[in-house]
This record gives C-alpha cells, structure tokens and sequence, in this order.
C-alpha cells in the first residue's frame, strides 16, 4: 500500500539539527548521527534500569525465559506479552524517526535494517544485551571501513559475509556464553 501511495523513490526526512557535517579527527560526521547515539544511549539506560530495577521488567524477563514458570509465581503473562509488544513498537518507531533523516524513508527499507539488526545480535550473541550493542558497534565499524577503503558498493555485503563467517566459526557469537548439554 506504501508503494502504490508514496511510489518507489527514496523520501528524506529532514535532520533535527541541520546537514552541515562536523569534522572530527579528519572524519565527517552528521549531526543526526550524534542524535543517534545519544537516542540509543539514553533508551540502552533506561532499558537496562527497566529490566534490573522493576517488578514489571523483571515480570518480562521472566515470562521471555519461561512463560509457564512466571504464570506459577502469578504473573499474568498475557498481559506482559502485550506489553512486551507496545515496547518493541515505540522502540522501532522511536528507532525510526531517529534514523529515516539518515537512511531515507522507502517501501522497503525495513528489509535491510532488519538484517543488520539480526548480524548485530547474532554477531554478539543472542544471549544479551550487551553482546548485541558490541555486535552493533562492530558491524558499523565494519561497513564504514568496508565503504571506506575497498568501495561503498561493497557496503550493504558486508553484514552477509560477517553472518557467514560467525556461523562458520563461532555460532554463539562473539560474546556468547559457551553452553555445555549434558544427557
């Protein structure tokens, strides 16, 4: 429906504090992107006091771990599914108009963001948080360096050839725990 209405094109939002780059250290870098950072930082806080200092954080971590467990101690895990589902929906809008100035708004953008999410967290490992951010942090670096000295075409294989390799040779991510199964 997005593309019948809005067409095919690439749509700019504009940026909150001008397009003018800032030079840091030789490097240029957009204002939106600090706007980025410092979003995602706050969020990374606020999200980490929600889910370590709340009874409805923890109510969620409890019901993401085991459902039938948290409904034993009284939690009523239908209703923290549905909020678990409001916050991944103001997470991604706030995500969204956070980056669309950046990354330009189209019918399919969703697609490759996704992906990189995906890379992001298996590249740190599925089993945190933290891990994720690290794996974000790198699979930017990457990409960046990638566009940077080889050619920015190459920019959007990058997180393919990076989920290959971690399947490959260490599929627990980088940060992940190391499980051991006995039977």
């Amino acid at each position: 429906m997005i593309q019948v209405w809005l067409g095919k094109g690439n749509h700019a939002l504009p940026a909150f504090s001008g397009e003018t780059p800032i030079q840091i250290l030789g490097a240029s870098l957009l204002p939106q992107s600090l706007w980025v950072l410092g979003v995602a930082l706050v969020i990374v806080v606020i999200l980490g006091w929600f889910f370590g200092k709340t009874l409805l954080g923890k109510a969620m971590l409890a019901t993401s771990h085991n459902k039938l467990a948290a409904q034993l101690v009284g939690v009523n895990t239908k209703t923290i599914l549905l909020l678990s589902f409001g916050l991944s929906a103001v997470l991604g809008a706030v995500g969204g108009v956070i980056l669309a100035p950046i990354t330009y708004s189209s019918y399919d953008i969703g697609i490759m963001l996704g992906l990189k999410g995906f890379v992001a967290a298996v590249l740190g490992g599925l089993g945190g948080g933290l891990g994720a951010i690290a794996g974000g942090l790198i699979l930017g670096i990457t990409e960046a360096m990638a566009a940077g000295y080889i050619s920015s075409a190459y920019k959007d294989a990058v997180p393919f050839v990076l989920i290959l390799l971690i399947l490959f040779f260490r599929p627990g991510g980088l940060f992940g725990a190391k499980i051991t199964e006995r039977v």
